[in-house]
């Protein structure tokens, strides 16, 4: 079999020699036993609720009262939405895409090994304990106080120039979407946030999921929650598989060409006192097709101290962000999974 890039398989290999017995969760056979196997897992595919933010810029006040609460009822029921008519242009989200592919298309060696992007590169999953909790995938998640650097860039300064115009357009929808949601629960968004969350603290993640033979058993992204207050997801419209946790089942997130995804993270589940819901979410791989994705995250400064906005009544005690943080990595490399708020119940 020929050799990935990234050494996916060659990581994945050795869990397997480490775990001989483990079995696939579906098809209840010896891991190694499923390459090329051709069982799909039938899950049902959803439409997640559509939002079109053009409202928020309409003359009446009415549909502008609808479409925030739309935003807020679908954070809180679903954790998910999507948004059309956001307003960041879909010649600068095809160039995005464009300028990732080229970088993701290099030799590994050069991916690993050049400092592109302030050194940001990852692969699979180094902390996996077992063959389930294995992501084949590849990534580069940049700090934003990065991406205007021009030493981080090396050959790909043509990346430089779309990638601050794409990441000031998600800060700008990302502030947007913070505010109606604080301001659902009777707050200002400058007294919650401040000058915690900007371009200094949030992050771009760009992904790859190469094709897997182990495909439909092995996890692009294994299941988790965000750590962040919102992500706004810029997802493959051709290739689907992302999945996200409904009613105590996985559902299958059918792919839109003209929307963006947003979900809510475990930071603004802690904020709104479980109002708005951080639900789990996972990307299956593909045997044939690779996919791509870009995530933006909100996040605020590591010495931000995340409280609920009902103090008397809060369900979490209060904490930084950099002590979360600290916990979920301390809880991966001892347990193989992120465990993140139950940590910090009251």
């Amino acid at each position: 079999m020929v050799e990935s890039n990234p050494p996916l398989l060659h990581d994945f290999g050795q869990l397997l020699l480490r775990h001989p017995g483990e079995t696939c969760a579906s098809c209840h056979r010896n891991a190694r036993d499923c390459v090329a196997n051709e069982e799909m897992v039938i899950l049902e595919e959803c439409e997640l609720p559509l939002i079109d933010l053009g409202g928020l810029r309409s003359k009446d006040e009415g549909e502008r009262r609808a479409c925030a609460a739309a935003i807020c009822k679908a954070s809180s029921e679903w954790g998910f939405f999507q948004l059309v008519n956001h307003g960041i242009s879909l010649q600068l989200l095809a160039e995005m895409r464009r300028e990732q592919v080229k970088l993701f298309n290099e030799p590994f060696e050069r991916k690993a090994a050049c400092g592109l992007l302030n050194n940001s590169y990852r692969w699979g999953n180094p902390t996996a304990t077992s063959p389930k909790q294995f992501s084949w995938s590849e990534a580069f998640h940049i700090p934003l106080t990065k991406i205007s650097e021009e030493a981080c860039y090396g050959e790909f300064d043509s990346l430089r120039k779309v990638m601050q115009e794409y990441a000031a357009a998600m800060q700008e929808l990302a502030n947007e979407l913070a505010g109606i949601l604080v301001k659902n629960l009777g707050h200002q968004k400058e007294g919650v946030f401040g000058e915690s969350c900007n371009g200094s603290t949030c992050f771009l993640r760009l992904n790859r999921y190469p094709p897997c033979p182990w495909s439909p058993e092995i996890s692009g992204l294994v299941p988790h929650t965000d750590s962040d207050f919102l992500t706004i997801l810029h997802q493959d419209d051709r290739v689907g598989g992302l999945q996200l946790m409904k009613d105590s089942k996985w559902v299958a997130v059918k792919p839109n060409h003209d929307a963006l995804i947003v979900n809510i993270g475990d930071l603004f589940q802690a904020w709104s006192n479980d109002v708005y819901k951080s639900v789990e979410h996972k990307v299956i791989t593909n045997a044939k097709a690779e996919r791509y994705s870009i995530a933006y995250f909100l996040c605020p400064s590591y010495d931000s101290w995340i409280g609920s906005c009902k103090e008397l009544s809060s369900i979490y005690r209060k904490f930084t962000f950099g002590e979360y943080r600290k916990q979920i990595q301390q809880d991966v490399k001892m347990n193989g999974h992120k465990v993140g708020l139950p940590r910090f119940l009251r």
